[in-house]
């Protein structure tokens, strides 16, 4: 027979030291066999094995959040962490990060606007959370990398994959989606209902479970491979065990199931109605964490396993469990057709079979063990009476759980209105916020809370004063720093909150004689570690498109103002005034572009898609000169210029104008103004730019890797994290597409850039999988410059 076949998990050891729910476990790496648990009284523990190999002792319990805990990761061990570190995510926004031997939080993560349910992390530091803010975001050290948009709502569930830059997310909107270095490159659909949890088997499969009651197993290139049935509510967590496909589920069923061979081979049922979370130790042992507060672990090891009298304990515990019909975990009851008691003489056809007898007027259930082959009762089934709401919080009500979700009708034949609410609400508040949101009479709010105090009644939970919303305002309470996600004005100055500016960072000073810059013969930086000089990065100045034909540019320009319509025709003078802009800014004359002539520039710029494209090169070498670039870039104009130009760059549009609106966009990068727009409106600008990759033009590529160059140059000098990240994301996403060499070599000197002088930079983009990315064109033979600036780049990383 197959090893484990026939075995049976049985329990090993119950561990109290909850006051609440436990709401997530996770494996430890210190001590080596034990586990960390969170729960929803606001604390994690760590839990080692005694020496008796039976069961486990708490080494001490960490608290840093100010609301419930609901899940945990641990960070592996780094040279700063040999023993690793540990994160938790809760209900206040946060994440707290500890060491192994202290309770209080090293450092706490804010950023997220609403509960962190699920933490995943990955290689050299990187943490993936999950929020009911609908987003994910990925932190190395005590920083937000970046903030993975998408979901349309809670994320329940994120896990890092295997192969670097690959990172899952499933949430309430019933999809599962899968990033590649910062963008959505898939998304799953099949589930019908919140997908809660994530489970990897091998770099190319993964599991997940809903509350649909199925988990379904897909392969990383979108087929659903397999659905499998057994829970009868919703799934809340999924893991595997170590070195093989086989998994363990957990849920609101009051059940633990174990699947082997992709059978559901044993259910142990709970005398809890939520079993929120399971995992599997290195040994196989599973720890189930659930809403009565207690952790189980169940072992198939005999020498493990709980004495007679412990396992006899939670038998009798289990059996006077009251099962609330409502749930519908035992299918429809009708307590009047019910068999007797000579119904548990007839044996289970299979483990985890429920019965139901009833005797002197009681309704029992029973459930079938093939490893025992006798019936274990698993609690009385009870009435509606005496069953009151769970605390447990799993009311769903837009993706998010609360402790009761009420239908109030506020008139007879009018719609009837969902509120929800959580014990440790504010009921007045609750029904203000109930009213206001649903354009209701506030007459009515009086009524309104006392319905909630009675129908709660008056369950609160230790009430410390800053579990409340703000009573003046309304508003949930501010925690300082806690929104700080991606302030409006990207690359923004932590002290201003200005694009901060770097004197000297434009100068176009002349070349002194030395290593010459293969971009623009300026002078280059020296590196005296390297034997051959680095005169690739960290880049110092942005690079321009200079190269001009005016003759060309205005014969083509006359041309097709000959075919335009008459509301966009320019008259003989207009074509002149533009023949002078041009001479003015490509050095030819020494006069001032003026007003008159940058309006006309901007009314040919505004020409139809078809024929606007030599008005746009005009620009493109007029932003370089001062007056232009402060004319367009300054802050008047900026709103209008930036619009037009992201419009351009439309993947559908024509490949002319994506171009000449990149080279525009990168010549903007020449004057101070121009920087600090592009700074400024960083996002929606790379985001645009990116899109026009898909086109396979090598010149727009050239641009693109220009425009990433040229953001490069500006986030070496300001040391912004988070737009350093945006960057290096779009590089790995242009790598993948583009075949030119001279934009590869851009992009690579984008990327030296990006990560001179900056651990973290060097970090993140190992986890994105970068190196991996460039390593082939280390050994390009020609142009030289392609394989040394990689080797140089690879050298740092």
């Amino acid at each position: 027979a197959m090893a484990g076949e026939g075995s049976t998990f049985r329990l090993r050891c119950s561990l109290l030291g909850h006051g609440q729910d436990v709401r997530g476990l996770t494996p430890g790496l210190f001590p080596e066999g034990g586990f960390v648990s969170v729960s929803r009284d606001r604390t994690a523990r760590l839990w080692a094995p005694d020496g008796l190999d039976r069961g486990f002792t708490e080494m001490h319990c960490m608290s840093g959040h100010s609301n419930f805990v609901s899940c945990v990761c641990i960070i592996p061990p780094s040279d700063l962490y040999p023993r690793g570190l540990i994160a938790t995510g809760g209900n206040d926004h946060n994440i707290c990060i500890f060491t192994i031997d202290n309770t209080a939080p090293l450092y706490i993560l804010k950023g997220h606007k609403n509960t962190v349910c699920s933490l995943s992390s990955g290689k050299f530091g990187t943490l993936l959370s999950g929020s009911w803010d609908t987003t994910a975001k990925v932190w190395l050290n005590d920083r937000c990398m970046m903030t993975l948009q998408g979901h349309t709502a809670a994320i329940w569930a994120v896990k890092i994959l295997p192969e670097q830059g690959l990172m899952l997310t499933g949430s309430a909107d019933k999809t599962i989606k899968l990033w590649k270095a910062g963008r959505c490159e898939r998304t799953f659909t099949g589930h019908e209902d919140c997908v809660r949890g994530l489970a990897i088997l091998s770099e190319m499969e993964f599991l997940s479970c809903a509350n649909d009651a199925s988990v379904r197993r897909w392969q990383i290139s979108g087929e659903c491979l397999q659905v499998y049935y057994g829970h009868t509510n919703y799934i809340y967590s999924i893991s595997v065990f170590p070195r093989c496909k086989d998994f363990v589920t957990t849920g609101e069923d009051r059940s633990l199931r174990i699947w082997k061979q992709g059978e559901c081979t044993q259910t142990i049922r709970l005398p809890a109605q939520s079993v929120w979370c399971c995992c599997v130790l290195d040994n196989g042992d599973i720890v189930v964490g659930a809403s009565d507060g207690i952790i189980r672990v169940f072992t198939e090891s005999l020498e493990r396993k709980a004495s007679a009298e412990e396992i006899q304990a939670f038998e009798n515990e289990l059996a006077q469990a009251s099962i609330d019909p409502k749930t519908g975990d035992l299918g429809d009851i009708n307590a009047d057709d019910l068999p007797g008691r000579e119904h548990l003489k007839d044996p289970g056809t299979r483990d985890g079979q429920t019965r139901l007898i009833k005797d002197n007027g009681k309704v029992e259930a029973y459930q079938w063990s093939v490893s025992e082959g006798r019936w274990i009762k698993i609690g009385d089934v009870v009435g509606s009476s005496g069953a009151t709401q769970q605390t447990s919080g799993k009311v769903l009500f837009e993706g998010k759980e609360y402790d009761y979700v009420f239908t109030i009708d506020v008139n007879e034949n009018g719609p009837s209105y969902k509120l929800p609410y959580n014990i440790t609400d504010d009921p007045w508040l609750t029904a203000y916020n109930f009213l206001q949101k649903n354009d209701l009479n506030p007459m009515f709010l009086d009524q309104v809370a006392k319905f909630i105090m009675d129908n709660t009644k008056g369950q609160t939970l230790l009430s410390t004063s800053n579990q409340f919303s703000d009573p003046f305002t309304g508003a949930g309470r501010y925690v300082p720093g806690s929104s700080s996600g991606s302030s409006t004005i990207p690359g923004a100055d932590p002290f201003t909150g200005a694009g901060r500016y770097v004197p000297g960072s434009a100068s176009n000073a002349a070349p002194p004689v030395g290593g010459v810059d293969p971009f623009t013969g300026m002078s280059a930086y020296q590196s005296t570690a390297a034997k051959i000089e680095n005169i690739y990065f960290p880049k110092k100045d942005a690079v321009t498109f200079d190269q001009a034909n005016p003759t060309q540019i205005l014969g083509k320009l006359k041309e097709l103002n000959g075919s335009a319509a008459e509301e966009h025709k320019l008259t003989e003078d207009d074509l002149i005034i533009l023949e002078k802009l041009l001479s003015a800014t490509c050095n030819t004359s020494a006069e001032t572009p003026t007003e008159q002539q940058l309006q006309t520039l901007w009314r040919a710029i505004n020409w139809p898609e078809d024929i606007v494209f030599p008005a746009l090169d005009i620009l493109r070498l007029s932003v370089r000169h001062p007056t232009v670039n402060e004319n367009f870039c300054s802050e008047k104009e900026h709103v209008q210029f930036i619009i037009l130009l992201l419009k351009f760059l439309n993947p559908k549009g024509k490949q002319a104008n994506q171009l000449l609106a990149l080279r525009a966009l990168c010549n903007c990068f020449v004057s101070h103004a121009g920087q600090k727009l592009m700074m400024e409106q960083r996002d929606e600008i790379m985001t645009q730019a990116i899109e026009t990759k898909s086109g396979n033009n090598k010149n727009i590529h050239i641009a693109l890797a220009t425009l990433t160059l040229n953001y490069a140059v500006c986030l070496h000098k300001v040391n912004n994290i988070e737009g350093k990240a945006q960057c290096l994301s779009v590089i790995s996403t242009i790598m993948e597409v583009v075949q030119d060499l001279e934009a590869i070599f851009r992009l690579l000197v984008a990327l030296g850039t990006l990560i001179s002088d900056d651990t973290n930079a060097v970090q993140l983009a190992k986890s994105l999988g970068v190196d991996s990315q460039i390593k082939k064109y280390a050994s390009v033979s020609e142009p030289a410059k392609v394989k040394e600036c990689c080797r140089f780049v690879l050298n740092l990383l």
